[in-house]
Parts: structure tokens; C-alpha cells; sequence
């Protein structure tokens, strides 16, 4: 078999937030980045969870609020703030609406490891950044969470089972911890091979070079193969 057409394994650790809007460009920008790459290369993706505010109470908070809080933003800032994240929403083809509460999403990221072990956890993390941040839903709400997990074909009795229960609870605290003791303190963080950080909701052709870099340096050249 040709180098060109040898498999070539990629592991992605996709790390973060429900609620982080980066992260949702950084998904669709580093999604359309994967399709560009040549076909002989396996991508092996593990969404992989982060709290930006792991001590958000259940009601969760208004946004606008939150964010002046936190991060010293003025009405002005969180307008500008909007507008350049809806923009570059609208380059990889997500589209923001309004979001007036952020909320805790522990609850979103047990589910979100089930779904991992059941094979939908991309589709989910699809939905739940859809849910909050096109449609504006309350990702901490266990009727909202089921409709969504259903949504993506996951069993809803058993997702509500999850939900009403502790259950992969230590496991997302376990993750959680990893990356944080790794230094990860903002996201999207994109993980390569468990080796290479890329930082950032990053543009479309930023994802793709940084990844075909990474694919030249492995074993029989895979980043120049034909696509």
C-alpha cells in the first residue's frame, strides 16, 4: 500500500463550554478545517468538558450581567463583543441569536459523556450549542436537555435516568480536572494527538494548516497526500 494511502490515525480532544460562543465558531470553523484534509486520514473526536462557570447557580444569570461582572465589560463592550462574535459566527455558517441568560451546564456535560460512550457525542454538542446559542434555550433545564438528546437519537428514558441521577458525574469532574491541571484556562482548546494546543475559536484555514502541519510530521508524510 502507498504512503497516499495508508490510514493516517488523528485524535482530536475538542475542550469546552456549552455556553462559551467561541466554541461554537471554533466547532464549525474546525469541522469545515477536517473536511479539507486528505481521505486517508482516521479522525478519532472527543468532545472533552470545561465550566467556564462551574459555580453558576441553577437560575442561572442574565448575560449581560454575568459578563460586566466578570469581566469589567460596559454596555458598549458587550455590544461590540456581540457583533464581531456574530460575524464571525456567520463566516462558518452558525448563526447567533439572542441569549439572555447564561446557566450551569454540569448537567449538559454529564450527558454529553453518555453520548460519547453511545456514539452521538459530536451530534449532541451540535444541538446544545444550537439550543443556547441560536435558540437561546435553557441548557440547564433536564425537559430541555432530554428533548435535545432525543433530538440526536439518544434514548430520552434514559437520558432522563442520567439527568435524575449523579451518574458520570466523577468522570466529568475527572476530565475537568485533567485539562486544568494541564493549564487549560480558556476555551475552545483543540488537542492534538494529545500533544499539539491549538488555542481559540481560530478561522477555517488557521484549523487547516496547523493541522496539515501536524500531519506532515507524522510517519509517511500524510499532510501532502491527495485528497
Amino acid at each position: 500500500m502507498s504512503a497516499a494511502t495508508d490510514r493516517v490515525p488523528l485524535r482530536i480532544d475538542f475542550v469546552s463550554d456549552v455556553v462559551c460562543p467561541w466554541c461554537a465558531i471554533g466547532l464549525a470553523a474546525l469541522e469545515q478545517a477536517l473536511a479539507r484534509l486528505p481521505a486517508n486520514v482516521d479522525v478519532d473526536f472527543h468532545v472533552r468538558p470545561f465550566e467556564l462557570n462551574p459555580q453558576m447557580a441553577p437560575e442561572g444569570e442574565d448575560i449581560a450581567e454575568h459578563l460586566a461582572r466578570k469581566y469589567g465589560m460596559s454596555p458598549e463592550q458587550l455590544t461590540a463583543a456581540r457583533a464581531n462574535i456574530e460575524s464571525r459566527g456567520a463566516d462558518v455558517g452558525f448563526a447567533f441569536g439572542d441569549r439572555l441568560r447564561t446557566w450551569n451546564t454540569f448537567d449538559a456535560h454529564r450527558l454529553l459523556h453518555w453520548a460519547g460512550i453511545a456514539g452521538r457525542q459530536r451530534d449532541l454538542k451540535r444541538a446544545l450549542l444550537q439550543a443556547y446559542h441560536g435558540d437561546g434555550e435553557n441548557v440547564s433545564d433536564h425537559a430541555t436537555l432530554v428533548r435535545i438528546a432525543a433530538s440526536v437519537g439518544l434514548d430520552a428514558g434514559r437520558a432522563a435516568a442520567i439527568l435524575a441521577s449523579d451518574e458520570y458525574a466523577d468522570a466529568v469532574r475527572t476530565d475537568e480536572q485533567v485539562f486544568i491541571r494541564s493549564g487549560i484556562n480558556s476555551v475552545p482548546a483543540v488537542i492534538i494527538d494529545q500533544q499539539h494546543l491549538i488555542s481559540g475559536g481560530q478561522p477555517v484555514d488557521v484549523f487547516e494548516r496547523a493541522l496539515r502541519e501536524i500531519l506532515a510530521g507524522k510517519a509517511g508524510g500524510a499532510g501532502t497526500g491527495a485528497e
